[in-house]
Formats: C-alpha cells, sequence, structure tokens
C-alpha cells in the first residue's frame, strides 16, 4: 500500500494585482490536496497554491506497487490581508480569486528503497480586479497546470517509515494569459528543485493512533527575467485515528493536521515584492474512507495565523476530495 503524506492548505496570500495524515500506513490506503500540502502552491504562484503539492502526489509506500488518484480543491481568495489582519478592501486593486484545482497523478514503488511520482494540474481561474477608472473586471481562464515530478528515497529504515524526496516542477504551465498578472498566472514560467522529507510512527502502542510529519522546499532554480517566483518552505504534522470500521472492508479514519508555510517576496522586473511573502498556520480536520483498493478523503482547511506583506488576497477556507486506487 502506498501511504500518502498530508498536504498543507493553499488558503494563502495573493496580492493578484500586479490532503490528511502521511496517508495512512499499510492498513489505510492515501488520500490527500495541496499539500501540500500546501500551501498558493501550483504550482508556484503567489496565491499560496504551492502549498497543494505537500503530499499531492508523494506517495510514500509501504511495500511495491502503483496507485493512481484524482483529486479536486476548492478555493476563493475574497478577503484583502495586510500584515497579520484583515484591511480594506480599496487598498487592493485585486478583489476577487476563485480556482477550481483538477488533479490527476500516479506513484509507483519499484523496491523498498526507490519509488516515483508524477502529478498533473488543471486548473480554472477567475479574476476580479478594477482597472485605472476603478471599474471591475473579470478574467476566467483554464489551462493545464505545471508538472511535477519526484523520486522517493525509503531506503532510510527498515519499515520505509522515513523517507527523502527530491524532483522538479517544469514550467508546462500557461504563464502567459495577457489578463492575469505574473503571480496569477496559472503557470510560474520557472523550473523548481523540489526537496523534502517525511517520517510516520505510532502514537499508541497498539498501532491505532499513528502521526506523521513532512517538510518541503519549492526553490526556483529557472525562471524568466521579468519575473521570479519567491521560494517556498512548507511543513505540515497531524495525527490520525485507524480502529474505526463500519464493516470488515470498510474503514473510517478521522485525521486532523496542523500545517505551516513561509514563502519569500518574488523579485524580477513584473514581480511584486512589496505585496508578495507570507507566513501561514492553519489547521484541517478530514476524513478518510477505505473500501478495499479504493480511498475516498475530503478535509476543510481553516487558518489559525496569517502574516501577509503589503495587501495580499486571502480565503477563509478550503474543500478538498481525493479518489484513490492502489494495484
Amino acid at each position: 500500500m502506498l501511504p500518502r503524506v498530508a498536504r498543507a492548505w493553499p488558503n494563502g496570500a495573493a496580492r493578484l494585482s500586479g490532503p490528511a495524515a502521511i496517508r495512512r500506513a499499510l492498513s489505510v490506503p492515501a488520500i490527500v490536496f495541496l499539500a501540500g500540502a500546501v500551501p498558493a502552491t501550483s504550482f508556484a504562484c503567489a496565491c499560496g497554491c504551492g502549498v497543494f503539492d505537500v503530499g499531492t502526489a508523494s506517495m510514500f509506500p509501504t511495500q511495491k506497487g502503483a496507485m493512481t488518484f484524482v483529486e479536486y480543491d476548492y478555493l476563493d481568495q475574497d478577503q484583502n490581508w495586510s500584515g497579520t489582519s484583515r484591511a480594506a478592501a480599496a487598498n487592493n486593486t485585486d478583489k476577487r480569486i476563485r480556482t477550481d484545482f483538477m488533479t490527476v497523478g500516479a506513484g509507483y514503488q519499484f523496491s523498498r528503497s526507490w519509488g516515483l511520482s508524477i502529478e498533473v494540474p488543471d486548473w480554472q481561474r477567475s479574476f476580479e480586479t478594477a482597472d485605472d477608472t476603478g471599474s471591475i473586471g473579470e478574467f476566467t481562464h483554464a489551462a493545464i497546470g505545471d508538472i511535477r515530478i519526484k523520486a522517493i528515497y525509503t531506503g532510510l529504515s527498515d519499515d520505509m517509515s522515513t523517507g527523502i524526496t527530491f524532483g522538479l516542477k517544469l514550467p508546462t504551465g500557461d504563464s502567459t494569459y495577457l489578463n492575469f498578472d505574473p503571480d496569477t498566472e496559472i503557470g510560474a514560467g520557472s523550473t523548481d528543485a523540489l526537496l523534502g522529507a517525511y517520517h510516520l510512527g505510532d502514537l499508541s502502542a497498539d498501532g491505532e493512533w499513528r502521526y506523521f510529519v513532512q517538510v518541503q522546499w519549492d526553490l526556483p532554480i529557472r525562471h524568466r527575467r521579468s519575473y521570479r517566483p519567491g521560494s517556498e518552505l512548507d511543513a505540515v504534522a497531524g495525527a490520525y485515528y485507524e480502529g474505526w470500521s463500519l464493516h470488515e472492508l470498510v474503514k473510517v479514519a478521522p485525521v486532523l493536521q496542523l500545517s505551516g508555510a513561509y514563502r519569500r517576496h518574488d523579485g524580477g522586473p513584473l514581480g511584486d515584492p512589496v505585496d508578495s511573502g507570507y507566513t501561514r498556520v492553519l489547521v484541517a480536520p478530514g476524513v478518510e474512507i477505505d473500501v478495499k483498493r479504493v480511498s475516498a478523503y475530503v478535509d476543510l482547511g481553516l487558518p489559525l495565523y496569517r502574516n501577509s506583506s503589503g495587501n495580499q488576497l486571502v480565503s477563509s477556507r478550503y474543500w478538498r476530495m481525493n479518489l484513490s486506487y492502489r494495484f
């Protein structure tokens, strides 16, 4: 079975002017939304989609085999935020960003030490912003996002409970839509190095209470001269209970995760260092239901702390749904 780490929630900050446990060990398959976690993080935009990647397609196996998944996430950024509090909407020419995220992915563990995962996102984004006259315009765009490919090394422990991930985010997403700013585009236009680590273990002697931790660093290593997205660090920790069942073939596991993200300022002539960069902490309760080889997961992300540079759009919550199949 391929457990997956929880994603941090992309509650995040976006100026726009210009899933959850390590999912689960042997007894419960993974279903997660980015987390990356999560985390603005595409994918790599100032809106905070990057955190979606924490655990999204990072399938941390406990045995050889494969998994595929499809995930839907929804994020509505309709609050202007400055520092640690809500700010007047008039201070930001951008008014609202609504994004539907659809991601398909797969992972395969070749041996007890090495595996590979890939995720392909597809976004639809609606962007409301004011022009120089104060009139509000709305623009909608849909496109493939930035594809992520990762290698997974699980040879650090005999039970494969500790692992290292490393890979690339490729500039496959559309970063040329004229009505979006560089930090609003579906694609970041950069190639990023993705470096991470994870660990899961038991909280109780009977193994029914378990915990997980994960961290990932997203570092742009090649970008356009006009725009450099800020690097981002995402971390998540959580616990889940796998002692419930509705039937011998149906298992139910409640999950609670706490995640944090730190994103640096954007750069480049078209970047906006004043209104980009943030720190945030959020909590996400969720539940996973497993029926044989199929798993379904849903969670709700809620912010606990946000500190945004300048004026940025944030969301008060997010929803995540995931369906996976293990071979």
